[in-house]
């Protein structure tokens, strides 16, 4: 039986706005195509070991100061899973984590993976609405509810174009970002459970195959009544 191993790192810290939702989704659509699926939840000084798939949340910044320190422990080796393949994704706060740091307006600035060639500042404005961005591939919708200003750089690209919302920062119309296989985003809501098609793009990156298709006919129409909706 095929196997998929998920990282959820610091769930316990980095679970706002419902981002479990998005292990849920991976996990039922390995279920749904009898893919054997192990979840690894990642707490403050537990070891990382190797990963198909790595999560990681959004948080306030108290909880972001706490992680930011812990992960520069496992900087070393995160980067040897970015280079060897293995897929990420971050959410908000974990997006910010995965870029070389986030200054916020008052404090020290907290240090990143640098898995993403990207910074973040944080801004003077909040961004709370829906969003509506155009992936190659597909159109993708989510809720963002961030003041964090992001900047990507050199080889990271974003993953698409804002249609409604603002996206990375407000200014460039890019909404989150990847590089290799790791990927950042300001979608909440959840996000997987709203866009499936790029859900299993994760997991046939994470599996190096084609999946076979499920009947997503039901999430396809929770996905497409938020196309364009209003922010």
């Amino acid at each position: 039986m095929k196997q998929i191993r998920i990282a959820h790192l610091y769930p316990n810290l980095l679970n706002i706005y419902g981002d479990k939702g998005n292990i849920i989704t991976l996990t039922k659509r390995c279920e749904w195509r009898n893919i054997e699926i192990v979840i690894d939840n990642i707490n403050i000084g537990d070891n990382i070991s190797e990963h198909d798939i790595y999560f990681m949340g959004g948080g306030q910044d108290v909880q972001q100061i706490e992680v930011a320190k812990e992960i520069q422990k496992h900087k070393d080796f995160l980067t040897r899973e970015r280079d060897r393949g293995a897929v990420f994704l971050g959410i908000c706060g974990g997006y910010q984590l995965m870029g070389h740091y986030y200054q916020p307006h008052k404090g020290d600035r907290l240090e990143g993976l640098s898995l993403l060639d990207a910074y973040t500042v944080a801004g003077n404005k909040r961004f709370i609405g829906n969003v509506t961005v155009d992936w190659n591939i597909e159109t993708l919708v989510g809720f963002e509810n961030h003041s964090g200003l992001t900047y990507l750089q050199g080889d990271t690209i974003p993953i698409g174009t804002v249609v409604t919302g603002n996206g990375n920062n407000g200014e460039d119309k890019t909404e989150g970002a990847r590089y290799k296989n790791v990927f950042g985003t300001y979608l909440h809501g959840s996000f997987l459970p709203k866009n499936p098609i790029f859900a299993d793009y994760l997991l046939e990156l994470a599996l190096g195959e084609k999946l076979p298709t499920l009947n997503d006919s039901i999430e396809q129409k929770a996905h497409d009544s938020l196309v364009n909706m209003k922010y």
